[in-house]
């Protein structure tokens, strides 16, 4: 089981990191060996499943890393004991490392969450947001025993789930994030010149400020502070309280103020003053007061209505406080109103068509018209010429390109002077494939099916007709077309059944509504569920085995794939028995990684054969057997050797040996070939070279032997076991080694197409083979290297000192070599270089010619090694 050492670090600030090491440094324990965990919360060791290999001494490293140095310590030793176990038994998951139940964070930084199990087989860790989708922020450490949230942000608050698992079973715990943050200003307060006697509100979102009845003492510099245990902020503005008599000269009313028959007309009075000063208005000598075509407004405002010539003339606008007086005089003069001629019209049109909304008016001449438009009640932007709206030169009519459903709705042309404007509006339907589905609720999961229910979407003024339900697991990230009942989902339709879905796997569906139209937008994907465990319904595939020790038995197959284990507490069932024999014996291998068992028998016979099937379980039940494999046990080594062995020496350095077959029963299992041992008579025979064959071949040769040298030779089978027992030994003695001269005083002349050469016989030692004869080689290069190859070989008997060969018609020279043969092989090779014209062409070649020999030579020399 696990085990854990503790680091018990001495008081420090800031933070340490941890490492461990064991027995000596620097042996640091790796970090990416998944049984081990160090907590960098408390440095303490942890191990998943102990081994006897780790028994030691451990030591806890820590880090501190300050702004100019870097400390490192050392623990004393922990000694950590771990006794065998000869049948170290499975276990499930059992989490020893928690993060904290409620973790208070600061946005922007970022949070570990640890989370370590011990378990045998190892756990594996995932995580997962409970109550929301996990930050992709998170990466792969939501795979591991540390979550790792950098940047923390408010929309990453929430429960947080660590599931550790292995094929025994699983443990989980949950901890909530909560974030915080330092103050932080919404608003804040703003300089602000303000008149004497009024009032001041100051607002920030942390705090309210009012001051009534202002006095010229309230002027000077405010200041708000917010401060929580996570920091505090400051905002600051200035007041200035402001007190003085009517003044127009930079706010006068103004000179000339344009206004439409029978429209409307505002004109406004604003003098600096303080305290705020009393306004009326004159019209000549005549005193404004309100009434039906006059109003004045409590700040001043003078509003004329339904405007007629006799309204042109002088207004003039005065204002009074306790420090004076002031006034300020405008000119209105009427003009002709602006109108609208031809409205926009009503229009219904198809998704991606275009249509024009039409708009004319009339105007005073003397002024500009300019028309604008807008999309319930937004501006739109015509003047983008890669947009979708285009406004016709020097009339209002808008086209509309390629029109899409968000450009559906009110469009209002507004016909505009500087004096007045008219407006017309029109409705604008357009039709497309319907909106997105919502409230998408997955009920009622099964094994293999589910029930989803959601709401209808907006059709975009054409009728659905139906709905198709798109799917992906976990397996993968894209989505499909699912198999539902009914098989046709009709428009009116806010449920169906999704049908065909794997047990014990995890879905999300969406919904695409249609029209004739087209499909529109897939609805919100649904939460993530899992269907319910079923028991398998396949067999485990790739049963096959054989090989392995003496008296064992081995079964191996391909472990089942996630989409086809249907539950948890995963399993295979193996049945095996003799080929000939009728009952079955059965073993449960309860992992889902194993893919191999191995059975041991003392009274299994070497290379039997065995039925064998395999089917797979869970915790829901056991599923159908696989087709029926023949496995055979574990091969042993041949129980006979060959016979009639016989060994010929061929040359000094070669022997050729053959020997009668062994037959099949008497191999053990399948005979691969054959080895050949040879050593020399003064040697033992442990010291034997050796030579395999390839294949079932009843002869072989050796080559490479000593010359004039007995050896003794004895031949094995084999199998894929081993070697069985050698065959009864033979001798054998290779033949004296040829002379070691070439022939001498070798010479050429040419004699028209013919060469002609001569040499002086080779006469051997009391130790060497004799003379048979000479053998005569024309040589050329090998294809695409620079080695010379016997073209043609021409045998002479042992009597001949010369020889006539014809001169090659493609070619200024030959090259030729002239050696002896005999009983104990070819003797070494004297070479000539031949040419028609005797010089120039071996100056031609000359360089290529060096660069031919040299190579040749050098592997000439290497291979008599």
């Amino acid at each position: 089981m696990g085990s854990f050492v503790a680091c018990q670090p001495p008081p420090h600030y800031p933070a340490l990191s941890y490492r461990w090491l064991i027995n000596e440094f620097p042996n640091f324990i790796k970090k990416d060996d998944g049984r081990w965990f160090v907590s960098q919360v408390t440095g303490n060791l942890y191990v998943a499943r102990a081994e006897p290999n780790d028994t030691g001494s451990y030591f806890c490293f820590t880090t501190i890393n300050m702004d100019i140095s870097t400390k490192s310590t050392f623990s004393k030793a922990n000694q950590l004991t771990v006794l065998p176990d000869a049948n170290p038994r499975k276990s499930a998951p059992n989490i020893k490392v928690r993060f904290p139940a409620e973790t208070y964070a600061l946005a922007g930084h970022t949070t570990p969450l640890e989370c370590f199990a011990y378990g045998n087989p190892v756990p594996k860790l995932r995580w997962r947001k409970v109550d929301g989708l996990m930050p992709s922020k998170a990466g792969a450490s939501a795979e591991g025993p540390t979550l790792v949230l950098p940047e923390l942000s408010f929309d990453d608050e929430g429960v947080y789930e660590c599931e550790a698992y292995n094929s025994e079973g699983s443990d989980t715990y949950q901890g909530r994030i909560s974030v915080q943050a330092q103050p932080e200003w919404l608003q804040v307060m703003s300089d602000s010149e303000v008149e004497i006697s009024s009032e001041l509100t100051q607002v920030t979102h942390a705090a309210r400020l009012k001051i009534s009845n202002l006095a010229l003492e309230d002027s000077g510099m405010y200041q708000c502070v917010a401060e929580n245990k996570h920091g505090t902020i400051y905002s600051t503005a200035e007041l200035r309280v402001q007190v003085q008599a009517p003044d127009f000269r930079s706010n006068p009313v103004r000179k000339l103020i344009p206004a439409a028959r029978g429209g409307q007309v505002m004109i406004e009075c604003r003098p600096r003053a303080a305290p705020k000063p009393s306004l009326f208005w004159s019209r000549g000598t005549e005193l404004l007061t309100n009434s039906s075509r006059f109003t004045v407004t409590s700040d001043g405002i003078l509003w004329i209505h339904n405007i007629s010539r006799a309204d042109e003339g002088k207004y003039t606008c005065f204002a009074e406080n306790y420090l004076g007086k002031a006034n300020s005089t405008g000119h209105v003069s009427v003009r002709d109103a602006t109108k609208i001629t031809l409205a926009p019209s009503n229009a219904d049109i198809n998704q991606g068509e275009n249509v024009t909304l039409q708009c004319h008016a009339s105007h005073d001449p003397t002024m500009d018209l300019t028309f604008t438009w807008a999309l319930n009640g937004v501006l739109l932007d015509v003047e983008d010429s890669g947009g979708p709206y285009h406004r016709k030169e020097n009339i209002g009519d808008l086209l509309i390109v390629n029109t899409q459903l968000s450009q559906a709705g009110v469009y209002t042309c507004m016909a505009q002077t500087v004096v007045d404007s008219a407006s017309a509006s029109a409705k604008l339907v357009v039709r497309g494939p319907p909106g997105p589905p919502g409230g998408l609720l997955v009920k009622n999961v099964a094994e293999t099916s589910v029930e989803l229910r959601w709401s209808r979407g907006y059709d975009n003024h054409s009728p659905i007709g139906k709905y198709i339900i798109m799917g992906r697991s976990s397996l993968s990230s894209q989505w499909k077309k699912m198999r539902t009942d009914p098989v046709n989902i009709e428009g009116n339709a806010e449920s169906a059944r999704v049908m065909g879905l794997i047990p014990w796997m995890d879905y999300e569906f969406q919904i695409i509504a249609s029209n004739i139209l087209g499909s529109g937008e897939p609805s919100v994907p649904s939460q993530t569920i899992r269907t319910q465990q079923a028991a398998p319904t396949v067999a485990p595939s790739g049963l096959a085995g054989g090989g392995g020790d003496r008296n064992e038995l081995i079964v191996t197959w391909t472990p089942m794939a996630r989409e086809y284990q249907n539950g948890d507490s995963f399993g295979y069932i193996l049945a095996f028995r003799r080929k000939d024999a009728t009952l079955w014996t059965v073993a449960r291998v309860p992992h889902v990684e194993s893919s191999r068992y191995v059975y041991y028998n003392e009274s299994l016979t070497p290379y039997s054969p065995f039925e064998v099937k395999i089917k797979a379980y869970n915790r829901r039940g056991e599923g159908p057997f696989s087709q029926i494999a023949v496995v055979h046990s574990a091969e042993e080594e041949p129980t006979v050797g060959p016979s009639n062995i016989n060994a010929t020496a061929l040359t000094a350095f070669d022997v050729q040996v053959s020997w009668e077959p062994v037959q099949q029963l008497s191999a053990n299992g399948i005979l691969r070939g054959y080895e050949i041992r040879y050593w020399r008579q003064h040697e033992r025979e442990a010291a034997a070279d050796r030579v395999r064959t390839a294949g079932l071949e009843t002869t072989a040769r050796v080559s490479g032997l000593r010359p004039s040298t007995r050896y003794h030779v004895a031949v094995l089978a084999y199998n894929s076991a081993g070697t069985g027992p050698p065959s009864p030994r033979t001798t054998v003695t290779t033949r004296k080694p040829p002379p070691n001269r070439p022939p001498g005083n070798v010479s050429w002349r040419t004699d028209g197409s013919l060469v002609i050469m001569r040499w002086d016989h080779v006469k051997a030692m009391h130790n060497e083979s004799a003379v048979l004869g000479y053998k005569v080689s024309d040589m050329k290069e090998c294809t695409y290297i620079y080695i010379l190859c016997p073209h043609h070989n021409l045998l002479l008997d042992k009597g001949k000192s010369s020889v006539s060969l014809p001169l090659p018609k493609d070619n200024g020279y030959v090259v030729l070599e002239i050696r002896s043969w005999g009983d104990g092989g070819d003797g070494p090779a004297h070479e000539i270089i031949v040419s028609r014209d005797s010089g120039e062409t071996l100056k031609k070649h000359a360089p290529e010619l060096c660069v031919v020999f040299t190579v040749y030579h050098l592997i000439s020399t290497l291979l008599r090694f």
